[in-house]
């Protein structure tokens, strides 16, 4: 049942306050792996803001990152740091200022808060604001805290309403689909497009299915976990899967691709891999990149009979989600003369890469920074989920949870399994949800 407000509304819009205590519980990490459940205080929502009772957060990679090293990234934490920015909750209190929200409601938290102010806000790209603050991150000093906390206070303009057929769980997922609606944006694939996926984690799996929802006919997703390719495949979420060969360093990137710069050790003596294709020299590596390519491609390749003589072969779109040096070399082997490369997973920050692949070829290198205008169009997508109609509908997105804890004290035991590709008893680990 919603909470009941202690003052009425008025036109003058006072706050409405709610009849919880100022004091909240809040997971805390203080180092690597140093997670704490701690006190704080926190304050009525002031003007333009909400009061939210978070319900569900899904754990990212780049909080695994943080858990691990307090780090993400060159971004280190340089104070206590409160995680988790995949979010959706309850409003419990209203401050001055906020028209259009009652008591009660369930939004989805878009956690970026932008200036509004710049030349860049005014243009619509407020993602690349430079005052940006992002709740979780490190970024901005002092740090913004994150989502793992009872209750925040948010702007009302950042809170996004839900329908009430649409879960606390797949509203928390907005987040990353959010990601991937911007990624696809980016690339505006055209009708009947074909696309490759480099990576099969939770923004992989998102930016496939999001690709086959605008019109891209054939997707093809690739990752070195077989179960997340069958997932991928059993879901609908592409219409292709390649299993690549297991390098041998886990990662810890929205995906389990992973090559260490395309230099590792093989599995067993003769075994064949990705990084063990690849010498220390870049001709090697590029070489290694040009034959993964080639066996990805050959899923879809046309029957000899249809097959035009001068058709270039490759996929109109390639979405980079792993951050993999060696992923970025395959996805530009794999696209075709003027198609795009979308530089989607953020990983290695400095990277060589066979620019005459692209240069020569007109091949677009377009790259994305989290997203922006996407939430409203993420919600509509969610929404007709299982109404029917024609077209391709996305697939389910709490189905993506695979693992469930409840209550902040248990945050430890779920970044421990988040950091994972499976469980102990040997079940595919895909989204982790910290509930309320």
């Amino acid at each position: 049942m919603a909470p009941t407000a202690m003052v009425d509304i008025t036109p003058m819009q006072l706050p409405l306050y709610s009849k919880f205590s100022n004091k909240i519980n809040a997971s805390v990490l203080h180092g690597p792996r140093d997670l704490r459940l701690e006190v704080r205080n926190i304050e009525e929502p002031g003007p333009g803001e909400l009061q939210i009772a978070v319900k569900s957060t899904g754990i990212c990679g780049s909080d695994v990152s943080y858990y691990k090293k307090f780090a993400n990234g060159d971004l280190c934490a340089c104070a206590p740091l409160s995680l988790g920015h995949e979010s959706s909750g309850m409003v419990v209190a209203i401050g001055p200022l906020v028209n259009g929200f009652r008591v009660g409601d369930r939004v989805a938290l878009e956690v970026g808060i932008p200036c509004g102010q710049c030349g860049i806000c005014r243009k619509g790209r407020y993602n690349l604001c430079k005052k940006m603050r992002f709740r979780s991150s490190a970024k901005s000093v002092p740090h913004f805290q994150g989502t793992l906390q009872e209750r925040i206070n948010h702007p009302a303009m950042w809170c996004h309403k839900l329908p009430d057929h649409v879960s606390f769980e797949a509203a928390a997922l907005l987040e990353p689909l959010s990601v991937a609606i911007h990624a696809v944006n980016r690339a505006n694939p055209a009708p009947g497009s074909t696309a490759l996926v480099m990576g099969a984690g939770t923004v992989g799996l998102l930016t496939a299915a999001t690709a086959r929802q605008a019109g891209c006919t054939s997707v093809t997703i690739t990752d070195v976990d077989a179960g997340r390719v069958d997932y991928a495949l059993k879901k609908g979420f592409a219409t292709h899967g390649f299993v690549a060969p297991r390098p041998l360093h886990p990662s810890s990137s929205s995906s389990s691709i992973s090559t260490n710069s395309g230099s590792s050790t093989p599995l067993e003596p003769g075994a064949t891999t990705p990084a063990s294709l690849f010498s220390n020299s870049i001709h090697d590596q590029l070489e290694g990149a040009k034959g993964l390519a080639a066996d990805i491609l050959s899923l879809t390749r046309l029957p000899l009979g249809l097959r035009s003589d001068d058709e270039d072969e490759g996929v109109d779109i390639a979405f980079e989600c792993t951050g993999k040096e060696s992923c970025m070399h395959t996805s530009l082997y794999a696209t075709r003369p003027g198609g795009k490369v979308i530089m989607v997973g953020m990983g290695t920050p400095i990277q060589t890469l066979p620019m005459s692949a692209a240069h020569l070829r007109e091949v677009d290198i377009l790259g994305i920074f989290r997203y922006a205008n996407t939430y409203a169009t993420g919600i509509r997508l969610v929404s007709a989920q299982g109404c029917g109609g024609a077209g391709f509908a996305l697939p389910s997105l709490d189905d993506m949870v695979t693992h469930r804890f409840k209550g902040l004290g248990s945050a430890k035991h779920a970044f421990e399994l988040a950091s994972k590709t499976v469980d102990d008893q040997g079940k595919l680990v895909l989204k982790v949800v910290i509930e309320a």
